[in-house]
Formats: structure tokens, sequence, C-alpha cells
């Protein structure tokens, strides 16, 4: 056996709060899933209008030109933002604890995952943080990609697949990795 003590515990699971939202949020939140799950998931790929439509009427702001595929996953429609032109792919999830807004003629592929909800690891009851995600006009964020709690992609970047981005990305450029770093200057050539 050691002779060593435990160091003491810092984090306090006891201490976290057991119902951060009010009881409003709670209710709109579980209305919404019986929605997101029945008429949402199951619409046709063809009606991206009937899914604009249901995150209008729980308080998001779509554009009317706007591509949601059915297989999105949205946790508070309310605190949704989304540009002209622009697409969520399949099983993108947008874990909006926080406010997401997308800009326009953007593009989120297929399995990407926008976290805008953390906790603070620096107080040992772990206080929610709901910190903005801001995604520019003229983005691309590729297949898989996690995009942090508090970041801002710059207009016309593009974040490579399966890409961790925990910093703001600035204006076109590329970024790539775990953790992203900018790869390089964006290409753009006119058509």
């Amino acid at each position: 056996m050691s002779s060593v003590p435990d160091p003491p515990i810092f984090q306090r699971c006891d201490q976290t709060a057991p119902f951060p939202y009010r009881t409003s949020e709670y209710l709109r939140r579980a209305i919404w899933e019986i929605v997101q799950a029945m008429l949402f998931r199951f619409s046709p790929r063809r009606l991206p209008a009937w899914r604009r439509m249901l995150l209008r009427c729980f308080g998001a702001k779509i554009s009317a030109t706007a591509n949601i595929r059915p297989t999105v996953k949205v946790f508070h429609p309310w605190l949704l933002s989304i540009g002209e032109w622009t697409a969520l792919g399949d099983d993108v999830i947008v874990y909006n604890l926080g406010p997401v807004e997308i800009g326009a003629h953007s593009v989120v592929s297929h399995g990407a995952y926008l976290c805008a909800g953390t906790h603070d690891y620096t107080q040992p009851n772990l206080p929610l943080q709901r910190p903005l995600i801001k995604v520019g006009s003229g983005v691309w964020i590729c297949a898989q990609a996690f995009i942090g709690p508090g970041v801002a992609i710059g207009n016309n970047s593009v974040v490579g697949a399966r890409s961790v981005v925990m910093k703001d990305v600035p204006d076109a450029v590329v970024v790539a990795g775990n953790p992203a770093r900018v790869i390089k200057a964006r290409e753009m050539k006119p058509i």
C-alpha cells in the first residue's frame, strides 16, 4: 500500500445545479423533442420548407432558402439563426445550449457537431456556460468536424473533416487537425 495520501477532490458534483434552466425552458424543450422526433425527423428529404416551419414555430430565425436535412438534431431552436442558402447536412448536431448563428451560403456537412455549451471547470460546482458560436458566411464545415463553445468561424473559411476547432478561425483560411490550425489561405477562383 502506498503511504501517499489521495489528493483532495476539487470537483464537487453534489454541488452542481440540478436544474440550470427555467421551468418554461424545460417545457419548451420537452415539446420540441416530441416534435423533432415525430414530425421533423421523419419528414421527406424534399420538404425543407416543412422543417424550416417547424423550427420557426419554436423561435428559430431561418432564411426561406436554408436547407436543413431531417436527421439534423437541434437542442434549442429558439437559440438558432441560419442565413440564406445555408445547408445543414445529415446527422449534424447543433448542441445549442447557447446561441448558434450561421451566416449565408454556408455548409455544415454531415456528422458535424456544433457545441455551444460547457461548464466552468475552474469552479468546484461546474456552473453551466452557454457561449455563442458564430459561423460566418461562405463557410464550409466539413464532415464530422467539432466546433467548440464560444468559437467564431470567419467568412469564407473551410474547416477540414474531423477537425476540432476550439479557437476562433480568421476569414478566408483553411483549418484542419486536432486542434485545428491554419493550413493555408483559401484559394477562391471565380466561376
